[in-house]
């Protein structure tokens, strides 16, 4: 062999281009989906990006998460379902989708549960939260960390909300969260739960008069731009999970579980600094805005309304979980 064509065996083999010369520059990039409902710059969708920018440093490019923020693979139900069929890998998913796998995870948005983020931080992190993972993970599925869907707030397009007799009446879109709807039908209000992608034009076009979510999220999906009223009800607490299908974790190598798990944590602690952040720099930014009034409420009456969900909710085969939570409100 002459030598110019030995530099370019050496080369071709070099770039694992010569079969059965194995090179590690030619091993397959690990290719992964993570999909959530939120806009790109909510903080879900701030979270799930910092977790693919993470695994993609982690691993030295080696292996790739691609985001398909907004409903593009569907919404919430439908990731639940791809996840539990290995046709999805990641889903950054709210206490709705998991439901239907573990209904105790719908305890956590009971009304006026936590007051503050941190509390309820608190719980997840410790022995409940712990209990729902491996609720979760009984279920085919791989559990990676609780993320933050914030303290919520109501909106609608009829009036200020100061009391609870204020709701009789509205149309309220909420999540499918069993909590939720109870808290709202209690306080007059009628339920309707629209898929999140759904609520804007919903909204604009009147089939509901109002909805609820974290100040982050009402401003990230513009719903201030179709509704005026903005009443700091502080009413429940949503926390968000970032859930592997088994399938796919299946196919990472020990190392690679590891360094997911490592992203995962990082991405998840920032992902609730982003949501905490956002809480007082947003009050600020909708106090300016002109079309919009903003009022807070005295909470207790709220309360009041709503100890008949708590009351209920104790008798539900997790009633024992509900106690435990309701000796913790804050």
């Amino acid at each position: 062999m002459d030598r110019s064509r030995r530099h370019l065996t050496f080369g071709l083999a070099a770039a694992g281009l010569v079969s059965g010369i194995p090179a590690a520059s030619a091993q397959a990039k690990i290719k992964l989906t993570l999909a959530h409902n939120s806009p790109p710059a909510s903080p879900k969708g701030q979270g799930a990006s910092k977790f693919a920018e993470l695994i993609e440093a982690k691993s030295g490019g080696r292996m790739h998460v691609h985001v398909a923020p907004s409903e593009q693979l569907g919404n919430e139900n439908t990731n639940m379902a791809a996840l539990r069929t290995g046709t999805l890998d990641f889903g950054s998913l709210g206490q709705g989708a998991m439901l239907s796998i573990a209904p105790e995870i719908a305890a956590l948005g009971l009304p006026f549960l936590f007051n503050t983020l941190s509390d309820a931080w608190a719980v997840l992190d410790g022995p409940v939260g712990q209990a729902f993972a491996k609720r979760l993970e009984s279920k085919n599925l791989v559990f990676l960390g609780w993320w933050c869907n914030g303290i919520r707030q109501t909106t609608n397009s009829k009036h200020s909300i100061q009391r609870p007799e204020d709701l009789q009446g509205l149309k309220i879109r909420t999540p499918l969260d069993a909590a939720t709807v109870d808290m709202f039908s209690a306080m007059g209000a009628s339920p309707q739960q629209i898929s999140y992608g759904e609520v804007y034009l919903a909204l604009q076009s009147g089939v509901v008069d109002g909805q609820e979510n974290p100040l982050a999220n009402i401003y990230t999906a513009k719903f201030y731009e179709v509704q005026k009223y903005i009443s700091l009800t502080n009413h429940k607490y949503e926390a968000t999970g970032l859930i592997m299908s088994t399938a796919a974790w299946g196919r990472l190598k020990k190392d690679d579980q590891t360094l997911v798990r490592d992203a995962a944590k990082e991405a998840g602690a920032f992902q609730r600094k982003v949501m905490a952040d956002s809480e007082d720099k947003l009050l600020s930014v909708f106090k300016k805005m002109p079309d919009i009034a903003m009022n807070t409420v005295d909470t207790a009456p709220f309360r009041k309304a709503t100890e008949v969900v708590w009351d209920d909710w104790e008798k539900k085969p997790f009633g024992d979980l509900v106690k435990q939570l309701r000796a913790m409100r804050t």
